[in-house]
């Protein structure tokens, strides 16, 4: 999918800051918590989430909503990740 239409999607849901992200190979998130709702779509590359009651792999096309308060932590695959994160709190990702 187009770029700029994820990003107008995004925006139509409602999310009011929409930016482009990239992690390099093997960079970690540690764990934390989001104080609204964030939605991320991979462009590029492989993201896992970890949540105390499961993991989920995204690839390319996929799309996630992070569950508000919800503690995760994430790391980007071997080849690095690139992604579309749309923020409801701006800076809250």
């Amino acid at each position: 999918m187009n770029k700029e239409i994820v990003r107008q999607t995004l925006l139509k849901e409602g999310f009011n800051h929409v930016y482009e992200w990239h992690d390099e190979a093997d960079f970690e998130h540690s764990t934390h918590t989001h104080k609204g709702e964030v939605s991320i779509y991979i462009t590029q590359g492989e993201l896992n989430i970890w949540f105390d009651d499961g993991e989920i792999t995204l690839m390319p096309g996929d799309q996630f909503d992070v569950p508000v308060g919800k503690e995760h932590r994430a790391k980007a695959g071997k080849n690095g990740c690139d992604y579309l994160v749309g923020e409801m709190i701006e800076g809250d990702s």
